[in-house]
């Protein structure tokens, strides 16, 4: 859990990483990105290791234990900082794990960096209902970008996509424009 670096929170950030069988921790930099664009924003927040991440118990349970983990963060996150808007985010698997947790969570914003339609089941999703911004690149190479823009338009049409031309996966060399776009959309 970090802090702003001025002033009272105004939102609590919980921010979910990558696949945790391909090396995903809540070190990865698209993920500490993210949080520090929530922090620079006023909120407190929280990113955390999915079960059998590093010293966490457990062992992967294909999104479904994965959403439990992050409704547990959310449960605690809340304990420690009650009464303020939840500020969801997740980078690739992370981001169909926020997807699932969403509705139950109560979140007032949702930001998805790159999430893996097609990779996923995504038609149990249920349609944010809140603002939900999409960051995904156009060149990424484990996620097709139209499948994305596709899925996301018929789910929630009034939702944003910012589509980072040429920006790869990982978004090497492009992650100052992640932590604008974030910042663009939680800001004010």
């Amino acid at each position: 859990l970090e802090w702003p670096a001025e002033g009272a929170p105004r939102a609590l950030g919980v921010v979910c990483h990558p696949h945790p069988l391909f090396g995903g921790t809540l070190t990865n930099k698209v993920v500490q990105t993210v949080a520090r664009a929530l922090m620079a924003n006023g909120a407190a927040t929280l990113r955390f290791n999915f079960r059998g991440v590093g010293a966490s118990a457990g062992s992967f349970d294909d999104g479904r234990g994965e959403t439990d983990d992050l409704l547990a963060a959310v449960g605690a996150g809340r304990a420690r900082l009650p009464g303020l808007p939840l500020w969801l985010g997740g980078f690739s698997f992370g981001a169909f794990v926020a997807l699932r947790g969403q509705a139950a969570a109560d979140a007032a914003r949702l930001v998805t960096v790159a999430p893996p339609v097609g990779r996923w089941d995504f038609s149990a999703i249920e349609a944010p209902q809140c603002p939900w911004l999409v960051i995904q690149g156009d060149r990424d190479e484990l996620v097709d970008h139209a499948q994305v823009a596709t899925w996301m338009a018929a789910l929630a049409p009034q939702a944003r996509l910012n589509l980072l031309p040429g920006a790869e996966h990982f978004f090497h060399g492009r992650l100052h424009e992640v932590k604008a776009a974030v910042s663009a959309f939680v800001g004010g």
